[in-house]
Protein backbone atom coordinates (compact mmCIF):
# COMPACT_ATOMS: atom_id res chain seq x y z
CA UNK A 1 0.00 0.00 0.00
CA UNK A 2 2.75 2.35 0.29
CA UNK A 3 3.81 2.67 -3.04
CA UNK A 4 0.29 4.29 -4.12
CA UNK A 5 0.57 6.94 -1.91
CA UNK A 6 3.56 10.00 -1.66
CA UNK A 7 6.93 9.23 -1.18
CA UNK A 8 9.88 11.07 -0.24
CA UNK A 9 12.65 10.71 -3.17
CA UNK A 10 14.50 8.33 -0.68
CA UNK A 11 11.50 5.90 0.28
CA UNK A 12 11.17 6.21 -3.91
CA UNK A 13 14.69 4.81 -4.41
CA UNK A 14 14.57 2.39 -1.81
CA UNK A 15 11.10 0.49 -2.95
CA UNK A 16 12.20 0.26 -6.62
CA UNK A 17 15.26 -1.07 -5.32
CA UNK A 18 13.47 -3.86 -3.31
CA UNK A 19 10.81 -4.25 -6.19
CA UNK A 20 13.66 -5.05 -8.62
CA UNK A 21 15.52 -7.41 -6.23
CA UNK A 22 12.24 -8.66 -5.52
CA UNK A 23 11.29 -9.61 -8.99
CA UNK A 24 14.88 -10.72 -10.08
CA UNK A 25 14.14 -13.50 -6.94
CA UNK A 26 11.11 -14.50 -8.16
CA UNK A 27 12.62 -14.94 -11.67
CA UNK A 28 15.19 -16.96 -10.64
CA UNK A 29 12.82 -19.47 -8.50
CA UNK A 30 10.54 -19.73 -11.28
CA UNK A 31 13.47 -20.75 -12.82
CA UNK A 32 14.08 -23.03 -10.88
CA UNK A 33 11.46 -24.94 -10.74
CA UNK A 34 11.20 -24.91 -14.66
CA UNK A 35 14.20 -26.50 -15.07
CA UNK A 36 14.04 -28.96 -11.86
CA UNK A 37 16.72 -27.77 -10.02
CA UNK A 38 16.57 -29.71 -6.49
CA UNK A 39 20.62 -30.06 -6.24
CA UNK A 40 22.50 -26.77 -4.74
CA UNK A 41 25.55 -28.12 -6.58
CA UNK A 42 23.52 -27.85 -10.31
CA UNK A 43 24.82 -24.85 -12.19
CA UNK A 44 21.12 -23.93 -12.30
CA UNK A 45 21.92 -22.62 -8.80
CA UNK A 46 25.28 -22.08 -8.24
CA UNK A 47 25.53 -19.52 -11.62
CA UNK A 48 23.46 -16.46 -9.56
CA UNK A 49 24.76 -13.81 -6.95
CA UNK A 50 24.11 -15.59 -3.76
CA UNK A 51 24.91 -14.36 0.14
CA UNK A 52 26.01 -16.93 2.82
CA UNK A 53 26.44 -16.37 6.51
CA UNK A 54 29.20 -18.62 7.72
CA UNK A 55 31.91 -16.66 10.13
CA UNK A 56 31.19 -13.32 8.03
CA UNK A 57 28.67 -12.51 5.29
CA UNK A 58 29.95 -14.03 2.01
CA UNK A 59 29.06 -13.37 -1.67
CA UNK A 60 29.05 -15.95 -3.89
CA UNK A 61 28.74 -17.36 -7.67
CA UNK A 62 30.10 -20.66 -9.32
CA UNK A 63 33.08 -20.68 -7.75
CA UNK A 64 33.57 -17.73 -6.40
CA UNK A 65 33.34 -16.48 -3.26
CA UNK A 66 34.32 -12.97 -1.59
CA UNK A 67 34.08 -11.21 1.46
CA UNK A 68 30.67 -8.87 1.89
CA UNK A 69 32.92 -5.20 2.02
CA UNK A 70 30.16 -3.75 4.23
CA UNK A 71 30.59 -0.34 2.41
CA UNK A 72 27.89 1.92 2.42
CA UNK A 73 27.32 3.03 -1.01
CA UNK A 74 24.70 5.62 0.09
CA UNK A 75 20.70 4.81 -1.47
CA UNK A 76 20.67 4.74 -5.01
CA UNK A 77 19.00 3.14 -7.84
CA UNK A 78 19.19 -0.64 -8.90
CA UNK A 79 19.80 -1.74 -12.36
CA UNK A 80 17.19 -4.21 -13.16
CA UNK A 81 19.05 -7.62 -13.36
CA UNK A 82 18.37 -9.45 -16.21
CA UNK A 83 19.92 -12.26 -17.81
CA UNK A 84 22.64 -10.65 -19.94
CA UNK A 85 23.12 -9.05 -16.44
CA UNK A 86 23.79 -12.37 -14.78
CA UNK A 87 26.25 -13.76 -17.40
CA UNK A 88 28.34 -10.75 -16.63
CA UNK A 89 28.16 -11.45 -13.27
CA UNK A 90 29.20 -14.92 -13.69
CA UNK A 91 32.38 -13.30 -16.14
CA UNK A 92 33.04 -10.56 -13.79
CA UNK A 93 33.50 -12.86 -10.65
CA UNK A 94 35.34 -14.76 -12.42
CA UNK A 95 37.64 -12.53 -13.33
CA UNK A 96 37.70 -11.21 -9.67
CA UNK A 97 38.55 -14.30 -8.39
CA UNK A 98 41.85 -14.62 -10.64
CA UNK A 99 43.09 -11.03 -9.50
CA UNK A 100 41.97 -9.34 -12.84
CA UNK A 101 39.99 -6.84 -13.23
CA UNK A 102 36.71 -6.34 -15.68
CA UNK A 103 36.80 -4.61 -19.01
CA UNK A 104 33.58 -5.35 -20.53
CA UNK A 105 33.68 -4.01 -23.80
CA UNK A 106 30.64 -3.35 -26.98
CA UNK A 107 28.73 -0.42 -27.83
CA UNK A 108 28.19 2.53 -26.19
CA UNK A 109 25.25 2.62 -24.27
CA UNK A 110 24.63 -0.92 -23.56
CA UNK A 111 25.03 -1.09 -20.10
CA UNK A 112 28.61 -2.06 -19.17
CA UNK A 113 29.63 0.22 -16.83
CA UNK A 114 25.93 0.63 -15.28
CA UNK A 115 26.70 -3.95 -14.52
CA UNK A 116 30.20 -3.09 -13.12
CA UNK A 117 28.85 -0.46 -10.76
CA UNK A 118 26.01 -2.95 -10.06
CA UNK A 119 27.95 -5.85 -8.95
CA UNK A 120 30.18 -3.81 -7.16
CA UNK A 121 27.33 -2.14 -4.85
CA UNK A 122 25.71 -5.90 -5.01
CA UNK A 123 29.61 -7.17 -3.27
CA UNK A 124 29.42 -3.78 -1.54
CA UNK A 125 32.70 -2.81 -2.72
CA UNK A 126 33.54 1.35 -3.91
CA UNK A 127 34.58 0.64 -7.60
CA UNK A 128 35.91 3.39 -9.52
CA UNK A 129 35.17 3.28 -13.31
CA UNK A 130 38.08 4.69 -15.79
CA UNK A 131 37.32 4.89 -18.99
CA UNK A 132 39.79 4.80 -21.78
CA UNK A 133 40.33 6.49 -24.85
CA UNK A 134 41.70 6.03 -27.99
CA UNK A 135 43.02 9.17 -27.41
CA UNK A 136 44.57 8.48 -23.93
CA UNK A 137 48.45 7.62 -23.61
CA UNK A 138 50.51 5.67 -21.65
Amino acid sequence: MAVRGKLSKLESISFNSLIVIDVHARDIVEELRDEEIINIKDFGWIKNLRYYWTEDCQVSCLQTFFPYGYEYMGNSWRLVITPLTDKCYITLMGALNVFRGGAPAGPAGTGKTETTKDLAKALSKKCNVFNCSPEMSS
